[in-house]
């Protein structure tokens, strides 16, 4: 079997069998290549549903009142979408799209938030017509939209308002959203003068206020110093306009472990920290306890979904570099080639044995920068041979993109054995099926 810290940045239900072929959920990674065929993008139902009790439990643990959303931004479709519903959480979505998806599986609305900072008036129609749980509101020109539109529709809409608490979240550059220089939410010098304005409208509820200062935290500080500053200036608007919180919601942001060397926290880490934050900090400024509401996104899926990609063309370069192509690349995951992403990797079909050489994964699209993974040793690589890339799950497939007119991959559920498609390939119809000539 295949050492355990090996296989710690893939699904829990992976093992190496004797053939040392990677097997997750039950199933041989090699067959599913050959069987599906590659690129091929595979989720754990198992690690999947784990994930989700594992939120809901840790906090529910150490707070009264907790909801639990997934972030549907890192990857969503009709077969997640039904899993997340079945495990009781909400959904936050951030497009019509998103939001059709989710009605698409029956999701419930009222378990349902609606995010972005450039909402279209039709997006925001079609969330007042199915009476979803809560619009975050990110601007002024949206909160004076949404309530226009709520008046037009006969409806009174409960919102939260999103604040940019001014912490920096020691996170790469594009995915800090809780800094003052963000596209995102009300900077604390205008919140309040927000918050007065959505008070004052009478086809909008004001029930909290909401904070996303970023993604991949590995720290819990950035998170203490948000709560901190965002209930320092509820307990000042009650005292000034009698505002009650009646939510919390801090985001998501919670981090997972792409490579060996860098463990992320659990998911208790998390709880423990923002639950008796909020506790004393609620006792300290005199406010009763709202109820506290996640975003985990990267954190349920990532780890559960592996890319599957077959190797081709091998190029040596003596005594500079190794490339090995394979049959995919940015346009399943543009992830490295955007933030200098990192990831690690076993040939699927070769997992016994030993290290022996340094290659770089290299993708098979047309841009010098389409490079997987530089400088990673593996066994020795031949065409053929089934590379597996794990932590694939959130964000790579929901940017993915048809450069070079490629097909997006297809995606298949694992359990206990069996293996499910929850989208097929696409095909060169699908390519020009919305052309004109």
């Amino acid at each position: 079997m295949k050492a355990t810290s090996d296989l710690v940045v893939f699904p829990l239900n992976s093992e190496v069998n004797k053939e040392g072929h990677l097997v997750i959920g039950g199933c041989d990674t090699v067959k599913l290549a050959a069987d599906f065929g590659t690129p091929l993008y595979l989720f754990d139902e198992l690690d999947l549903r784990s994930q989700c009790r594992d939120f809901k439990a840790e906090f529910g643990n150490r707070y009264p009142d907790v909801s639990v959303l997934y972030a549907s931004k890192a990857f969503i479709n009709r077969a997640l979408a039904t899993i997340f519903k079945e495990e009781g959480l909400g959904l936050d979505v951030v497009s019509g799209g998103e939001q059709s998806i989710a009605q698409s599986v029956d999701f419930p609305a009222e378990r349902v938030y609606f995010h972005g900072n450039n909402k279209s008036a039709e997006e925001l129609r079609m969330a007042l017509r199915w009476h979803i749980g809560r619009i975050v509101v990110d601007n002024f020109h949206e909160l004076t939209m949404l309530g226009q539109l709520a008046h037009e529709m006969g409806h009174r809409q409960d919102i939260l308002l999103r604040l940019t608490p001014g912490v920096d979240p020691h996170t790469h550059k594009y995915i800090a959203t809780g800094v003052i220089d963000s596209k995102f939410g009300f900077g604390l010098s205008v919140a309040e003068q927000a918050l007065t304005q959505a008070m004052a409208a009478p086809s909008l509820n004001l029930v909290g206020l909401h904070f996303h200062i970023g993604s991949l935290l590995f720290e819990t500080e950035p998170y203490l110093k948000s709560i901190d500053a965002v209930l320092d200036f509820a307990a000042e608007m009650k005292w000034k306009h009698d505002f009650q919180l009646k939510e919390l919601n801090v985001g998501g942001g919670f981090a997972i472990q792409y490579t060996y060397g860098a463990p992320a926290p659990r998911p208790g880490v998390y709880a423990n920290a923002i639950s008796s934050r909020i506790i004393t900090k609620c006792r300290e400024v005199k406010l009763p306890l709202p109820r506290l509401v996640i975003e985990p996104g990267r954190s349920i899926v990532g780890r559960a979904g592996v890319a599957l990609y077959r190797v081709g063309a091998i190029k040596d370069i003596p005594s500079i570099r190794r490339y090995v192509s394979v049959d995919g690349g940015m346009a399943d995951n543009i992830r490295p080639a955007i933030y200098g992403s990192k990831y690690e990797a076993l040939v699927a079909n070769k997992a016994l044995e030993p290290v022996t050489e340094k290659v770089t994964i290299a993708g098979k699209f047309c841009e010098s920068g389409d490079i997987l993974i530089t400088d990673i040793s593996l066994p020795p690589v031949s065409a053929g041979d089934i590379i597996a890339i794990p932590d694939c799950g959130a964000y790579c497939l929901s940017m993915a993109s048809n450069y070079n007119s490629s097909l997006k991959p297809p995606i298949i559920m694992v359990k206990e054995g069996k293996a499910r498609l929850i989208r097929r390939r696409e095909t060169f119809e699908d390519m020009v099926r919305n052309d004109i000539s």
